[in-house]
């Protein structure tokens, strides 16, 4: 991962929402539960080198050369781009996590 302030931040913020869990629950299962869903969470997304995966499927086989991670878009700045070449991903990602921010929600504040 090229920027760890994003991973921190991500971090720091989740660590607030566990304690917000936790004083407002005062259920260490569902603390924990929160825990685990958001580092999972955070790993799904930050974590997976999108350079590999951003390439034509035809290359997946293949190791990354040197001259498609210098193209990719994580070279030429923000970590926002890797969304624009696959709406695909974006809607599936949409998908799968509003049912398990759902499902989260429903089981916290029950």
């Amino acid at each position: 991962m090229a920027n760890d302030a994003v991973l921190r931040t991500s971090l720091l913020w989740l660590a607030a929402l566990i304690l917000a869990v936790a004083i407002f629950t005062h259920s260490f299962k569902k603390m924990m539960l929160t825990y685990v869903f958001g580092v999972l969470g955070i790993a799904a997304i930050l974590l997976p080198d999108w350079d590999y995966f951003n390439r034509d499927f035809s290359r997946w086989a293949y190791p990354v050369t040197a001259e498609e991670r210098a193209n990719s878009p994580h070279a030429q700045g923000s970590g926002f781009l890797r969304f624009a070449h696959s709406p695909l991903r974006v809607i599936v990602y949409s998908v799968v996590y509003g049912c398990a921010m759902y499902k989260w929600w429903a089981y916290v504040s029950s």
